[in-house]
């Protein structure tokens, strides 16, 4: 029962980042792209019938991290709250910037949307790269399994670490190859264009980035995901935007997949001591809470999973960015 959870909580996890990391790069790269009003209007259609229903993944992948492993929870949101407090705030901001871009007939009320949304995309997206290097990285958990330290080095200390910083940096670089291939793969006429050269660039200085870590580290993944970033930059020059945004999609679910397997059975390394650290079985609920949300989840996910796949059939045709004569 623990690793079926487990499981559905690291699946939850890369549903989240991968729906919301294409989310986070289209408004990243929206002013960018986005020459004119149009355009950026153009790009921001191509998420606004997906952003809130991708989010439901975050709501999904806390719960079951509170109600399947309490104390990992409890470590995690305990250390991190301003990070987490700060993306809370962020994600509200983005929201607005989305659902009200639309509520005013002025281009500078539009223009200042769009620059709420890209920064906050980006700062969601460095926080949570960060966030995810500090899991991979540990924390200074004590033999009761809280973490040690007072005041705001106990909450920001962490996210001070070389292994938060690469991970931020990850982040926004995975974000924005995962946004311009899927601009690529949902518009037409010139965002489309630019966003195909935005993923060939972007997929070059990752393919590089990749190699030097994997052959400096010697850590296979890392080789592995440049071959597989490669490889989603060839298929963006040769216009196969499809093939592009589902090698970016894998290589970023292999990411988090590695995140959250980097130490095995522990989920939460202590700095201090390895005999404090945090692991599957002792992070777990009871076995009666553990029956209880399984016969939840039985009812609750499968639903999520249908009707997230119908919506985006239901609007899977491209978004003109080019004008039509009227």
């Amino acid at each position: 029962m623990i690793t079926f959870w487990f499981a559905v909580l690291v699946l939850a996890w890369v549903l989240y980042f991968v729906l919301e990391g294409f989310d986070f790069g289209v408004g990243v790269l929206s002013p960018v792209l986005g020459r004119d009003e149009h355009e950026r209007g153009a790009i921001i259609r191509t998420v606004g019938p997906f952003w809130d229903g991708n989010e439901v993944w975050l709501v999904a992948a806390v719960g079951v991290t509170f109600a399947a492993f309490p104390a990992w929870y409890a470590a995690l949101m305990s250390a991190l709250y301003l990070p987490m407090v700060a993306i809370l705030l962020l994600l509200a901001v983005r929201g607005v910037a989305l659902e009200f871009r639309g509520k005013h007939d002025s281009p500078s009320w539009r223009r200042r949307c769009d620059l709420l949304l890209a920064a906050s995309s980006g700062g969601i997206v460095l926080l949570w790269g960060a966030v995810l290097g500090v899991l991979v990285d540990g924390l200074a958990l004590g033999s009761d399994g809280e973490v040690t330290g007072t005041g705001l080095s106990r909450s920001l200390g962490p996210l001070l670490s070389p292994a938060a910083g690469l991970g931020a940096l990850a982040a926004l670089l995975a974000a924005v190859l995962l946004g311009a291939t899927f601009l690529a793969l949902r518009t037409t006429g010139p965002v489309r264009r630019r966003a195909r050269d935005v993923a060939r660039h972007t997929s070059t200085a990752g393919t590089v980035a990749l190699l030097l870590i994997g052959i400096g580290t010697g850590n296979r993944l890392a080789l592995a995901a440049a071959a597989i970033v490669f490889i989603a930059g060839l298929q963006a020059r040769r216009s196969r935007e499809g093939t592009a945004f589902t090698a970016v999609a894998l290589a970023v679910a292999g990411a988090v997949v590695a995140v959250f397997t980097a130490h095995g059975s522990v989920v939460l390394r202590s700095t201090l001591d390895p005999a404090w650290s945090l692991t599957r079985a002792s992070a777990a609920a009871g076995p009666e809470a553990l029956r209880l949300i399984t016969i939840a989840g039985v009812i609750i996910l499968p639903g999520v999973l249908v009707y997230q796949a119908w919506s985006y059939w239901v609007f899977r045709r491209r978004v003109a960015s080019e004008r039509v004569a009227s």
